[in-house]
């Protein structure tokens, strides 16, 4: 039983044998650190059960728990707060146990049900952009987070590789390269090019030739409407988009020829941002799921046909409205898509018992319909789904736009934080001595670890205004601040090492103020992956471990390691810095974010 359910079932008893009542919980906050003390109970809510002076009824619960729980030392109340200081040995016990355990805080799957997360979910028609850059890094960190707290984690992607999108880069590309020998063509391996670049100038491209052509319209007398309509380009895609729909063999030629190029780019992206899948779907095998369902809706009556054949869901009891599913001619819409890939999912993975799908908030409307569906057709597992919704990053220059080439490529964006990293790295002096290839690990491990942070650390329903250069600063809430604390701990282990000290032996001593502080933070560890596995917030964590390491940076200038008073004090105040910094490792790594050994 760990502390807290300790205090808890021992308050009940207190509660039970002196005011021969039963209380149904105990709210048990962490001490505030104006107060002495690690826990509070929080007498406030007894009063509806119990008459009297909460400070009274305070003073005489922690009396009592003094006497019966041994790792309690003593005791205060303010107001109606209990503040419970534990014990010395309590802590060094604890440490004891954390020491042995190089995951600390991460739990072993509990359970056979697994929960499989969505992100990532690019278009074929252009590379990642700094939209995708939180969408992948909020996925995969939610991934590392519910797996640590014991859950059974698929990571997986829908491709949207079909559609008008797509087609206009290839009508693009055609145009400029049919006629060409092979050999002459623009293809990744002869302009040099990523593959997702490579087909994203050509969108760009199409779109500068469409609004020339409507222009052209218009200065004929068109209007704006009809020439968006009439102008050929537009006309040349649709009719490719009818012709890939119809399996015209070298339409999907081209089009498996373009998308290849751009897996390929796609997968270098994912490798420098540090991200992985477990499974992928693709929009052009899923386009047609769905229709069964449609089926088997309209027989339990969830979905009504109208007179013009188009099939709909009525969620007006919902508060929602009532959505189409099937058009008039039988085609599908997104939402059918959906449906039909939730299902696929399932069959896939029949162990799957809920899904998150990292999504930005302009879709919120949308999975509230979806799920509301998926309920009324009475899927399980339909209880169990999460739309991880996020705000947009903006810079300080301004919205994105991938029709006009202003995104922020991802790509750029990493090779930008590299390249600052490197910048403030040189300026402040911390590699000299370094190996030009140490110099590029670190400044790679910095700049990608800046990035990651920054995005993690806001409240995923937050929009995010991005500063690179505010971002690898090493002082403050940032990434390089917290990978310098990890890279100074290490430091200090290796000179331990060298005098012949056990980084993993913990000696009994009189504990200080800041040690205390410091073993109270890393044994909120657990309870902080737990919270942010519930909550789905990797910000939990982010800011857990800015908080941690401010705790430690305190301690280290104010207590000395090296010139302790005694062996017993700087054998513990070494082992306490190498429990802090495997926390610091472990929590950075649910984020997908590495530490270095030496900065």
């Amino acid at each position: 039983m760990n502390i807290r359910s300790q205090i808890t079932t021992t308050v009940k008893e207190i509660v039970s044998d002196i005011y021969d009542t039963t209380l149904d919980s105990v709210e048990i906050q962490y001490t505030r650190k104006e107060f002495d003390g690690e826990y509070t109970v929080v007498v406030f809510p007894m009063l509806r059960q119990i008459k009297g002076n909460p400070v009274q009824i305070g003073e005489a619960i922690g009396k009592s728990l003094v006497e019966k729980v041994d790792e309690i030392a003593t005791f205060n109340v303010v107001k109606g707060f209990l503040n419970l200081v534990l014990t010395d040995s309590y802590f060094i016990q604890a440490m004891t146990s954390i020491a042995e355990q190089p995951t600390f805080g991460y739990v072993s799957q509990q359970g056979e049900d697994a929960v499989l997360v969505e992100y990532s979910s690019p278009n074929t028609n252009k590379p990642l952009h700094l939209g995708h850059v939180r969408n992948n890094l909020l996925g995969y960190s939610i991934a590392n987070i519910l797996k640590a707290s014991g859950k059974k984690v698929y990571k997986t992607q829908i491709i949207n590789d079909r559609g008008i999108h797509i087609c206009k880069s290839m009508v693009a590309w055609l145009k400029e390269n049919e006629g060409k020998p092979v050999s002459e063509q623009d293809t990744p391996e002869i302009t040099g090019k990523k593959g997702d670049h490579l087909v994203g100038e050509y969108y760009v491209k199409f779109d500068q030739a469409y609004k020339i052509e409507i222009q052209e319209l218009i200065n004929e007398g068109k209007t704006k409407e009809v020439a968006e309509k009439e102008a050929l380009i537009l006309q040349e895609a649709q009719e490719m988009l009818r012709k890939w729909e119809a399996g015209d063999p070298e339409t999907v030629a081209l089009w498996k020829k373009m998308n290849s190029w751009v897996y390929k780019g796609f997968e270098e992206t994912y490798q420098t941002m540090g991200v992985d899948f477990d499974s992928y779907y693709f929009e052009s095998d899923t386009y047609l799921l769905g229709k069964d369902i449609i089926s088997e809706g309209l027989e339990k009556e969830v979905f009504i046909k109208k007179g013009d054949g188009s099939v709909w869901c009525d969620l007006t009891n919902e508060g929602l409205d009532e959505k189409l599913v099937l058009r008039s001619d039988g085609t599908s819409v997104y939402m059918t898509q959906d449906l039909g890939t939730a299902v696929q999912r399932v069959k896939d993975n029949p162990d799957v018992g809920g899904m998150i799908y990292t999504v930005g908030n302009e879709q919120d409307y949308h999975f509230k319909v979806l799920f509301s569906i998926l309920k009324k057709l009475g899927y399980t597992w339909s209880q169990n789904l999460f739309h991880l919704s996020y705000g947009m990053v903006d810079l300080p220059s301004g919205k994105m736009k991938s029709r006009e080439g202003t995104v922020v490529d991802a790509d750029e964006l990493m090779q930008e934080m590299v390249t600052t990293a490197k910048k403030i790295s040189s300026e402040l002096g911390k590699l000299e001595g370094y190996t030009e290839e140490e110099k590029n690990s670190v400044y790679k491990t910095i700049g990608l670890g800046a990035l990651k942070y920054y995005i993690l650390k806001v409240d995923p329903k937050k929009r995010i205004l991005f500063n690179p250069e505010e971002s690898v600063d090493f002082q403050g809430n940032t990434g390089p601040f917290i990978q310098y604390t990890y890279a100074r701990i290490q430091a200090i282990l290796r000179k331990a090492k060298e005098d012949g000290q056990d980084i993993y032996q913990v000696p009994t001593i009189e504990l200080q103020d800041k040690e205390r502080e410091l073993l109270k933070l890393v044994l909120q560890f657990p309870e902080i992956i737990q919270q942010a596995a519930q909550d789905l917030s990797p910000a939990q964590i982010a800011n857990y471990t800015y908080d941690l390491v401010k705790s430690y940076n305190s301690f280290f200038q104010n207590i000395s390691i090296f010139g302790a008073q005694n062996e017993a004090q700087t054998q513990f105040r070494v082992t306490l810095s190498s429990i802090v910094g495997n926390t610091i490792k472990n929590s950075l790594e649910l984020l997908g974010i590495a530490v270095p050994e030496r900065m």
